[in-house]
């Protein structure tokens, strides 16, 4: 079986493109060029180059040693949160900031939840001198508010969305419909792998730097390029796929997805999509979907506002179905615990996202021998008032 998307831009029976027909424009243009574009050698070189110089990479590959002791297994951290600007988001926003380029777009908008998306487009355009407009959900705009100051002082307009859940769904919304409204100069820059084809596999591509640097890696450091597993946390699934992306189809290696259980799968506050979701449509693409039976959108909940996405990229919901990969929910308290437990063993503080990886530990028993690969997505600073409400510091 293939893991990768096939011309049509589908992962098994997930992916496409369900747009209006206002915004086929736009996205056909994107699909007829983006592989072309990316192949070009000065486009590579002018990638490669940012990576290295702008954004920092490669990122370390660090063996934590306290906490490999604690769970008697060998635990490795691919640390994205080295990244210039926090987070692994950067690697994305580098390349489809040169894409636009390339497709003579002026204008760049971009949805958020955490910030660490709507930060690294602001960097990049900032850069490169382009408008920029970035939408958020009013919550996470008071939840994440150290990422909205950096977003302005970088240049950006953030427009809060008001409606639904007022979160990262509604932001997409607000994004899809500006798209629809400035179809010749603007350039969307969608953060995760969702939406209608080309995005899902055109933001994995970007993000695949960090396989690419962990098979290297890997080799230096352990005398082989095959981890035994490598873990990543999943709300729409950028970080998940860039760190899968050149395991995908080598079944030797073993991939665990980690999303959010909120406050129990059950409880009706949650982002279990694999558990909870059915085969529907969302922001342009056939994946799968938190909804009710007549099939209205599920509310999604989570402490940590980069995964609270009523849905998952196309691709995971492929490996999920198919049992490529194993996915495992995580509830809010666990992760904070296992966050918690990275700053004290570690001396790293994570991103809230990246603790609902490093909390399998407590629930999955691993080999001692096994070698483990946990992608860090990000940094924590950007959470510290969640860390400091939730734990009374």
């Amino acid at each position: 079986m293939n893991y990768n998307t096939d011309k049509k831009g589908y992962y098994g029976a997930f992916g496409g493109a369900f747009i209006p027909e206002m915004l086929y424009p736009n996205v056909e243009e994107l699909r007829q060029n983006y592989l072309s574009i990316m192949q070009l050698d000065s486009f590579k070189q002018e990638f490669d180059e940012l990576l290295r110089n702008y954004v920092g990479r490669p990122t370390p590959l660090y063996f934590a040693k306290r906490l490999s002791e604690k769970y008697h297994t060998r635990i490795y951290l691919k640390r994205e949160d080295l990244c210039h600007t926090g987070a692994h988001k950067i690697n994305n926003t580098i390349g489809q900031i040169l894409m636009a380029k390339h497709l003579k777009k002026t204008r760049i908008i971009a949805e958020t939840g955490a910030g660490q998306h709507g930060v690294a487009t602001a960097t990049v355009c900032a850069l490169m001198g382009l408008e920029c407009v970035v939408y958020m959900g009013e919550i996470d705009i008071k939840r994440q508010a150290p990422n909205v100051a950096r977003m302005k002082m970088l240049g950006a307009t953030v427009i809060p969305a008001t409606s639904g859940s007022k979160t990262l769904k509604d932001a997409t919304n607000e994004a899809i419909r500006d798209w629809i409204n400035n179809p010749l100069d603007t350039h969307y820059i969608i953060g995760s792998v969702v939406g209608p084809h080309p995005y899902p596999d055109m933001v994995a591509r970007f993000q695949s730097v960090i396989s690419e640097e962990i098979k290297s890696q890997l080799t230096v450091l352990e005398g082989t390029n095959r981890p035994d597993y490598v873990i990543a946390c999943v709300g729409g699934g950028s970080n998940a796929a860039g760190a899968f992306y050149h395991y995908l189809n080598d079944i030797s290696v073993g991939l665990i997805a980690v999303e959010a259980a909120g406050k129990g799968v059950n409880s009706g506050e949650s982002a279990a999509t694999s558990v909870l979701g059915k085969v529907g449509i969302i922001h342009g693409s056939k994946t799968l979907l938190m909804q009710t039976h007549d099939g209205q959108i599920t509310e999604p909940y989570s402490i940590s506002a980069g995964l609270d996405y009523p849905g998952v990229g196309p691709m995971h919901a492929h490996l999920c179905k198919s049992g490529r990969a194993q996915f495992v929910s995580v509830t809010d308290d666990a992760a904070m615990q296992a966050g918690l437990e990275l700053c004290k063993l570690e001396g790293i503080i994570p991103a809230i996202e990246s603790s609902h990886a490093l909390a399998i530990f407590e629930d999955k028993a691993f080999k001692p021998n096994d070698i483990i690969v946990v992608n860090l997505s990000g940094r924590g600073d950007k959470d510290l008032s969640t860390y400091i409400d939730y734990f009374n510091l």
